[in-house]
């Protein structure tokens, strides 16, 4: 009946002369064709599909669309990773994307560039000269220097970074860095600090960076210097020549929104779960969550909060700056737009977290977190948290899932072991312990910040892991000048 009534308007497809079986045919493939059409339209496949690598099939919105016009997705990106701003969750975010697109990343010998010593090319792992290499994407911790950036990324590069309010990141950073700035480690608490940061902050002294202007040294600024209005803003121009975009970590979603609209990504690659947080004390309670340090040594009144914008005022300044700049984007870009995609952001964030994670999404401490391969690394004060994934999973949601809770040190590592398969390296700690190996020993003795050690062309990372011998990085003296 289908293939008579057809053979009038369709005859090129010579219906009318099919035998019974080729007829059978004919309507089995119209049937299946009608149910994967209906499938569509109602985000069901007639027939299974094959699970992607991404968490895209899960979204029922439309978050693999790109933003609307004709633009094109940026993948040649350097982000500047400053300290404790929520920078870990971006870099996830980074590598994640560069891992599903099949980017080249600019990846460091250890876990940063040799900070806090100004950046240097030769810092990047498979440099082999100006432009010799197309790396697609930077965003490892350093201080920054353009000059020796380009001489890595290519010229078409969009640039940013992200500030936080400095007595926030004070907080962070104290907490965070107790025991490595010296500034810090003799200071009773915060607050006692914040009364008289001069009393215990030394300049000369190596990592004592973490307690004064924090910001503007990671943008290779003088974080030492007196402050002056005009010293701010030749400071403040700087950041603007060097830096498409500026995003603040106060708000991380209109951030995430402004920044896949500048780059051109899908929603999905900007959705991500916090990362590298550290434990907090609620509000409405007068006593630390789990076992972490007491929450006297992070309390400040508002007269020392006060004191500690006056101290970290060149930071002060560039927030305040930004701050501005980042609200004239967001009217730019249209305020009832920007609710409507955040709600659309956070609705994305809240399904998968029901899919990808335990404990209704939240948070833990690393000790509950079965896979060890997964826990964050521990620094300072208080818990970093992480996260524990559903069971049950299937493998191709496992693996998306797990894309976005794998920590930064981990996941360096696995892509510096895809982008250098045959490279005789060190495993880092966190790699070594992930294959069931052994990590890397740490040397007791007094080390500095990614500084070489002697002759031995040694390279120690922040944490005092010693990450292995790098022939190809020049030996530099404390002030960061070549040998």
């Amino acid at each position: 009946m289908l293939c008579r009534r057809s053979a009038r308007r369709m005859r090129w497809l010579g219906c009318y002369r099919l035998g019974p079986m080729w007829k059978a045919l004919l309507v089995f493939v119209v049937i299946a064709f009608a149910g994967q059409l209906l499938g569509v339209l109602f985000n069901k496949s007639w027939v299974q599909p094959e699970r992607p690598r991404t968490l895209f099939s899960l979204s029922p919105e439309n978050s693999q669309l790109p933003p609307q016009g004709s633009c094109r997705p940026h993948t040649h990106v350097m982000f500047l990773k400053t300290h404790k701003t929520a920078s870990s969750t971006v870099l996830n975010m980074l590598y994640r994307f560069g891992e599903e697109q099949g980017l080249y990343f600019a990846l460091p010998v250890g876990y940063q560039f040799g900070y806090p010593l100004p950046f240097i090319a030769q810092r990047v792992k498979g440099y082999r000269g100006p432009h010799v290499v197309e790396f697609d994407i930077m965003a490892n911790h350093m201080r920054f220097y353009k000059p020796e950036v380009e001489k890595v990324m290519p010229a078409d590069t969009f640039y940013f970074s992200i500030l936080r309010d400095p007595v926030a990141l004070a907080e962070s950073s104290y907490a965070y860095y107790k025991n490595v700035a010296p500034a810090f480690r003799r200071a009773k608490g915060l607050g006692d600090f914040a009364d008289n940061p001069r009393k215990y902050y030394e300049p000369r002294l190596r990592n004592n960076h973490y307690a004064r202007n924090l910001l503007w040294f990671d943008f290779g600024l003088d974080h030492n210097a007196n402050f002056s209005l005009a010293l701010a803003k030749r400071g403040e121009a700087t950041v603007r020549r060097n830096f498409k975009l500026i995003l603040l970590s106060e708000y991380f979603d209109q951030s995430m929104v402004l920044l896949r609209h500048a780059l051109c990504w899908p929603l999905d690659a900007v959705v991500s779960f916090s990362l590298n947080a550290r434990q907090q004390m609620p509000k409405a309670r007068s006593v630390w969550v789990g076992k972490a340090a007491a929450p006297a040594a992070l309390a400040l009144t508002e007269e020392q909060r006060q004191k500690l914008r006056q101290w970290n005022a060149l930071d002060w300044h560039l927030y305040q700056a930004f701050n501005r700049t980042f609200w004239a984007e967001v009217e730019r870009f249209g305020r009832a737009r920007m609710e409507a995609e955040v709600l659309l952001l956070r609705s994305r964030r809240e399904i998968l977290a029901r899919v990808c994670l335990r404990d209704g999404g939240q948070p833990v401490e690393a000790s509950r977190i079965r896979d060890k391969a997964i826990r964050p690394f521990q620094s300072g004060l208080v818990k970093i948290l992480g996260y524990e994934l559903q069971p049950g999973l299937d493998n191709g949601t496992r693996e998306a899932c797990l894309r976005m809770i794998r920590p930064e040190i981990q996941y360096k590592d696995l892509l510096d072991l895809r982008q250098f398969p045959r490279a005789q390296q060190h495993p880092g700690p966190a790699a070594a312990a992930a294959a069931g190996g052994v990590a890397l020993k740490r040397d007791p003795s007094p080390s500095r910040t990614g500084e070489h050690l002697g002759d031995l062309g040694l390279e120690r990372d922040w944490d005092r892991t010693i990450i292995g011998r790098n022939q190809s990085i020049p030996q530099m003296d404390i002030k960061g000048r070549l040998r």
